[in-house]
Protein backbone atom coordinates (compact mmCIF):
# COMPACT_ATOMS: atom_id res chain seq x y z
CA UNK A 1 0.00 0.00 0.00
CA UNK A 2 1.25 3.73 -0.84
CA UNK A 3 2.32 5.77 2.01
CA UNK A 4 0.48 8.65 2.50
CA UNK A 5 1.59 11.95 3.94
CA UNK A 6 -0.19 13.67 6.23
CA UNK A 7 -0.70 16.83 5.12
CA UNK A 8 0.37 16.66 1.82
CA UNK A 9 -1.31 19.56 0.03
CA UNK A 10 -0.61 18.64 -3.37
CA UNK A 11 -2.13 15.47 -2.88
CA UNK A 12 -5.00 17.31 -0.86
CA UNK A 13 -5.95 19.65 -3.79
CA UNK A 14 -5.04 17.77 -6.77
CA UNK A 15 -4.70 14.06 -7.74
CA UNK A 16 -0.88 12.89 -8.42
CA UNK A 17 -1.65 10.61 -10.77
CA UNK A 18 -3.85 12.19 -12.66
CA UNK A 19 -3.26 15.58 -14.68
CA UNK A 20 -4.09 18.79 -14.24
CA UNK A 21 -6.55 19.18 -17.28
CA UNK A 22 -8.51 16.48 -15.53
CA UNK A 23 -9.63 19.45 -12.91
CA UNK A 24 -11.66 20.87 -15.94
CA UNK A 25 -13.22 18.11 -16.57
CA UNK A 26 -14.49 17.70 -13.04
CA UNK A 27 -15.44 21.13 -13.92
CA UNK A 28 -17.69 19.96 -16.69
CA UNK A 29 -18.72 16.71 -15.37
CA UNK A 30 -19.80 18.91 -12.38
CA UNK A 31 -21.60 21.53 -14.69
CA UNK A 32 -23.28 18.26 -17.21
CA UNK A 33 -24.47 16.58 -13.89
CA UNK A 34 -26.35 19.64 -12.14
CA UNK A 35 -28.46 20.05 -15.08
CA UNK A 36 -29.63 16.45 -15.09
CA UNK A 37 -30.35 17.07 -11.08
CA UNK A 38 -32.18 20.37 -12.37
CA UNK A 39 -34.20 18.28 -14.70
CA UNK A 40 -34.69 15.63 -12.51
CA UNK A 41 -36.70 18.25 -9.93
CA UNK A 42 -38.36 19.98 -12.71
CA UNK A 43 -40.19 16.87 -13.83
CA UNK A 44 -41.14 16.23 -10.03
CA UNK A 45 -42.60 19.37 -9.81
CA UNK A 46 -42.27 22.36 -7.65
CA UNK A 47 -42.65 21.60 -4.54
CA UNK A 48 -40.31 22.39 -1.41
CA UNK A 49 -38.29 19.66 0.23
CA UNK A 50 -39.77 19.48 3.46
CA UNK A 51 -43.66 18.75 1.43
CA UNK A 52 -41.80 15.88 -0.66
CA UNK A 53 -43.69 12.59 0.01
CA UNK A 54 -41.40 9.52 1.32
CA UNK A 55 -41.39 8.08 -2.01
CA UNK A 56 -40.31 11.52 -4.18
CA UNK A 57 -37.36 11.89 -0.60
CA UNK A 58 -36.50 8.33 -1.63
CA UNK A 59 -35.79 9.33 -5.28
CA UNK A 60 -34.02 12.19 -4.25
CA UNK A 61 -31.55 10.06 -2.18
CA UNK A 62 -30.83 7.52 -4.92
CA UNK A 63 -30.27 10.53 -6.80
CA UNK A 64 -27.55 11.74 -4.43
CA UNK A 65 -24.95 9.32 -5.67
CA UNK A 66 -25.66 8.96 -9.18
CA UNK A 67 -25.20 12.68 -9.42
CA UNK A 68 -21.90 12.85 -7.10
CA UNK A 69 -19.95 10.33 -7.93
CA UNK A 70 -19.86 11.00 -12.06
CA UNK A 71 -18.55 14.76 -10.82
CA UNK A 72 -15.32 13.60 -10.03
CA UNK A 73 -14.16 10.03 -10.47
CA UNK A 74 -12.86 9.59 -13.64
CA UNK A 75 -13.79 5.79 -14.20
CA UNK A 76 -17.47 6.87 -13.54
CA UNK A 77 -18.82 7.52 -16.73
CA UNK A 78 -21.81 10.30 -17.04
CA UNK A 79 -23.09 7.53 -19.81
CA UNK A 80 -23.90 5.82 -16.83
CA UNK A 81 -25.12 7.87 -14.36
CA UNK A 82 -27.94 9.34 -16.93
CA UNK A 83 -29.32 5.29 -17.38
CA UNK A 84 -29.52 5.89 -13.53
CA UNK A 85 -31.67 9.22 -13.94
CA UNK A 86 -33.94 7.70 -16.68
CA UNK A 87 -34.65 4.66 -15.30
CA UNK A 88 -35.58 6.83 -11.48
CA UNK A 89 -37.59 9.25 -13.82
CA UNK A 90 -39.26 6.69 -15.13
CA UNK A 91 -40.10 4.96 -12.41
CA UNK A 92 -41.51 8.56 -10.46
CA UNK A 93 -43.77 8.66 -13.39
CA UNK A 94 -44.82 5.08 -13.45
CA UNK A 95 -45.75 5.62 -9.25
CA UNK A 96 -47.28 8.85 -9.92
CA UNK A 97 -49.94 7.25 -12.36
CA UNK A 98 -50.08 4.30 -10.00
CA UNK A 99 -51.20 6.31 -6.92
CA UNK A 100 -53.82 8.26 -9.02
CA UNK A 101 -55.55 4.63 -10.58
CA UNK A 102 -54.41 2.17 -7.23
CA UNK A 103 -55.91 3.66 -3.68
CA UNK A 104 -53.58 1.36 -2.01
CA UNK A 105 -50.63 2.25 -3.46
CA UNK A 106 -51.91 5.91 -3.00
CA UNK A 107 -52.15 5.10 0.82
CA UNK A 108 -48.77 3.46 0.74
CA UNK A 109 -46.16 5.32 -1.00
CA UNK A 110 -48.26 9.01 0.06
CA UNK A 111 -49.53 8.13 3.78
CA UNK A 112 -52.53 9.82 4.71
CA UNK A 113 -52.86 12.69 7.39
CA UNK A 114 -53.92 11.64 10.81
CA UNK A 115 -55.84 13.43 13.51
CA UNK A 116 -53.97 13.80 16.23
CA UNK A 117 -55.22 16.04 18.54
CA UNK A 118 -59.32 16.02 18.40
CA UNK A 119 -61.55 18.65 20.71
CA UNK A 120 -59.01 19.56 22.90
CA UNK A 121 -57.30 16.07 24.15
CA UNK A 122 -54.76 13.82 22.37
CA UNK A 123 -55.84 10.78 20.34
CA UNK A 124 -53.37 8.25 22.11
CA UNK A 125 -54.17 5.45 19.44
CA UNK A 126 -53.65 7.71 16.41
CA UNK A 127 -50.57 9.36 18.14
CA UNK A 128 -48.85 5.96 19.57
CA UNK A 129 -48.44 4.90 15.95
CA UNK A 130 -46.86 8.43 14.68
CA UNK A 131 -42.65 8.59 15.06
CA UNK A 132 -43.70 11.69 17.21
CA UNK A 133 -42.91 12.84 20.87
CA UNK A 134 -44.99 15.24 22.89
CA UNK A 135 -42.62 17.41 22.84
CA UNK A 136 -42.06 17.45 18.91
CA UNK A 137 -45.67 17.66 18.95
CA UNK A 138 -46.35 20.60 21.62
CA UNK A 139 -43.33 22.47 20.39
CA UNK A 140 -44.79 22.54 16.87
CA UNK A 141 -47.89 23.70 18.02
CA UNK A 142 -46.50 26.37 20.17
CA UNK A 143 -45.47 28.00 16.88
CA UNK A 144 -49.19 28.92 16.72
CA UNK A 145 -49.10 31.00 20.11
CA UNK A 146 -50.77 27.97 21.61
CA UNK A 147 -50.84 27.48 25.47
CA UNK A 148 -52.99 25.06 25.92
CA UNK A 149 -54.94 21.95 24.09
CA UNK A 150 -58.29 23.47 25.37
CA UNK A 151 -57.50 26.28 22.86
CA UNK A 152 -56.73 23.51 19.53
CA UNK A 153 -60.12 21.66 17.66
CA UNK A 154 -57.83 19.80 15.80
CA UNK A 155 -54.25 18.81 15.15
CA UNK A 156 -53.14 17.00 11.98
CA UNK A 157 -50.25 15.26 11.04
CA UNK A 158 -49.62 15.47 7.20
CA UNK A 159 -48.98 12.85 5.22
CA UNK A 160 -45.70 15.35 4.55
CA UNK A 161 -44.65 15.14 7.64
CA UNK A 162 -46.34 19.09 8.69
CA UNK A 163 -48.73 19.80 11.15
CA UNK A 164 -51.86 21.49 10.30
CA UNK A 165 -53.37 23.44 14.02
CA UNK A 166 -57.46 24.24 14.04
CA UNK A 167 -58.44 26.26 16.58
CA UNK A 168 -61.20 27.06 18.33
CA UNK A 169 -63.12 30.42 18.59
CA UNK A 170 -62.51 32.46 22.00
CA UNK A 171 -65.81 31.99 22.73
CA UNK A 172 -65.55 27.86 22.52
CA UNK A 173 -61.68 28.15 24.42
CA UNK A 174 -62.22 25.54 27.30
CA UNK A 175 -59.89 24.20 30.16
CA UNK A 176 -57.09 22.46 28.71
CA UNK A 177 -53.58 20.95 28.86
CA UNK A 178 -50.70 23.02 29.57
CA UNK A 179 -48.03 22.78 27.22
CA UNK A 180 -45.50 25.19 27.86
CA UNK A 181 -42.36 22.66 28.62
CA UNK A 182 -41.52 24.36 31.91
CA UNK A 183 -45.12 23.19 33.17
CA UNK A 184 -44.84 20.43 31.76
CA UNK A 185 -41.88 19.13 34.42
CA UNK A 186 -44.43 19.71 37.03
CA UNK A 187 -46.89 17.39 36.53
CA UNK A 188 -47.79 15.59 39.62
CA UNK A 189 -49.86 12.55 40.88
CA UNK A 190 -50.91 14.20 44.17
CA UNK A 191 -53.78 16.50 43.99
CA UNK A 192 -53.54 19.16 46.72
CA UNK A 193 -56.69 20.88 46.28
CA UNK A 194 -59.99 20.19 44.45
CA UNK A 195 -60.25 21.56 41.01
CA UNK A 196 -59.97 21.06 37.12
CA UNK A 197 -57.14 18.82 36.14
CA UNK A 198 -55.26 18.18 32.78
CA UNK A 199 -54.07 14.78 32.10
CA UNK A 200 -50.56 14.82 31.57
CA UNK A 201 -50.35 12.38 28.94
CA UNK A 202 -54.08 12.50 27.10
CA UNK A 203 -54.58 16.09 27.98
CA UNK A 204 -58.45 14.62 29.46
CA UNK A 205 -59.77 17.11 31.75
CA UNK A 206 -61.53 16.13 35.25
CA UNK A 207 -62.26 17.96 38.08
CA UNK A 208 -60.27 15.83 41.05
CA UNK A 209 -60.93 15.90 44.88
CA UNK A 210 -57.97 16.44 46.67
CA UNK A 211 -55.90 13.13 47.28
CA UNK A 212 -53.25 10.78 45.89
CA UNK A 213 -53.83 8.45 42.67
CA UNK A 214 -56.50 9.54 40.72
CA UNK A 215 -56.34 7.87 37.15
CA UNK A 216 -57.33 9.82 34.17
CA UNK A 217 -60.53 8.32 33.11
CA UNK A 218 -59.94 8.35 29.44
CA UNK A 219 -56.07 6.52 29.31
CA UNK A 220 -55.58 5.13 33.11
CA UNK A 221 -52.58 7.75 33.86
CA UNK A 222 -52.21 9.24 37.44
CA UNK A 223 -50.20 12.85 35.83
CA UNK A 224 -51.64 15.69 36.45
CA UNK A 225 -51.51 19.81 35.88
CA UNK A 226 -53.90 22.41 36.96
CA UNK A 227 -56.00 22.76 33.74
CA UNK A 228 -55.50 26.30 32.36
CA UNK A 229 -58.20 28.67 30.38
CA UNK A 230 -56.33 31.28 28.76
CA UNK A 231 -57.60 32.30 25.39
CA UNK A 232 -55.35 31.82 22.56
CA UNK A 233 -54.00 35.80 21.36
CA UNK A 234 -52.08 35.65 18.55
Amino acid sequence: MKDVVPFDWTRIFIHDELPLGFLGEIAFRSALMYVFVLITLRVMGRRGIKQLSLFEFSIILALGSSAGDPMFYEDVPIGHALVVFVVVILLYVFFNYLTEKVEPVERWLEGRAVCIIEDGVINLSNFKKQNLTYHELFGEIRQYQVEHLGQVRKVYLEATGEISTYFFTDEEVKPGLPIFPELLTTATDKIEQEGEYACRSCGQVQKLPRGEQQPCTRCQHNLWLKACSTKRIT
